[in-house]
């Protein structure tokens, strides 16, 4: 399989470095382009026996699959001033937020689309993947794509693609909600007087410990509160103050806010 990334930027070559990890294309097959040509030399650091190139520099694209990793606030300009034309037998894959099927296929003049949304921790090979794909693809090419999906994590294929904008607000945008929270818990360490460095320890230490509790245990996150959270004591004062100032609901506002601009990035 040979297979083009348009847009080699982090999630462009978090993929590629796990298909290449997992021996699922041989290096030579792999072809990266950026929109940055100052980026070129970086890119080829990384990727010394791919095929680097400025968008620019493309006037024919050998390729299986076309991995479109390009910000989709930037597809319609992308696609409509592309220096190649896309073969009839090539695959896209968009892995944008928010850009639907139906308009990656008229942009591009293309049917052959599957959408997937990753998120960040494919960086680490941890990462989760909703995808969906038109009408028409075949269940071996859907096997071939779920393949290289799960080499950055996991993967979970959606009859709906209206809910890839649910997944995008979710576990696309999840990690920032995350890193948020945690930040705050850590400048509270740091305002009771914990320095900083040990704050980060007690509270990246807390956040890993309560996910194996979670992936381990056969109670319900309601049952794993009350274990934590004892009549009268400390853990309660704080999810009182947390429920008196609705944080549930804030959070859930936010995530239906991601949903709505994912929404918006496709008109």
């Amino acid at each position: 399989m040979k297979i083009a990334v348009l847009g080699a930027g982090n999630m462009g070559l978090s993929f590629s470095k796990s298909f290449l990890k997992y021996d699922l294309i041989k290096p030579e097959n792999l072809h990266l382009i950026t929109r940055s040509d100052h980026k070129k030399e970086k890119i080829r650091s990384l990727f010394p026996t791919s095929q680097i190139s400025a968008f620019s520099e493309v006037n024919n694209l050998d390729a299986d699959l076309i991995i479109i990793a390009v910000k989709p606030q930037d597809f319609a300009f992308v696609a409509e001033n592309l220096p190649f034309n896309i073969s009839e037998n090539s695959m896209i894959l968009s892995i944008m937020a928010g850009i639907s099927i139906e308009k990656i296929q008229h942009l591009l003049n293309h049917k052959e689309v599957v959408r997937a949304m990753p998120n960040s921790p494919t960086l680490l090979g941890m990462g989760i993947t909703g995808y969906t794909a038109a009408e028409g693809i075949l269940f071996n090419q859907l096997i071939n794509i779920e393949r290289l999906l799960n080499s950055t994590g996991r993967s979970v294929y959606l009859e709906d693609e209206e809910l890839l904008d649910a997944v995008t607000a979710l576990s696309g945008s999840g990690p920032a909600y995350f890193y948020y929270i945690i930040d705050a818990m850590i400048k509270a360490g740091t305002a009771m007087g914990i320095e900083e460095n040990l704050a980060q320890l007690f509270v990246k230490q807390t956040m890993l410990g309560a996910y194996y509790l979670i992936n381990n245990s056969d109670k319900s996150l309601e049952e794993l509160i009350k274990d934590v959270a004892s009549k009268g004591g400390t853990t309660e004062a704080a999810l009182k103050t947390f429920d008196d100032n609705e944080l549930k609901v804030i959070l859930q506002k936010g995530i239906l806010a991601a949903e709505n601009r994912a929404r918006e990035l496709n008109s």
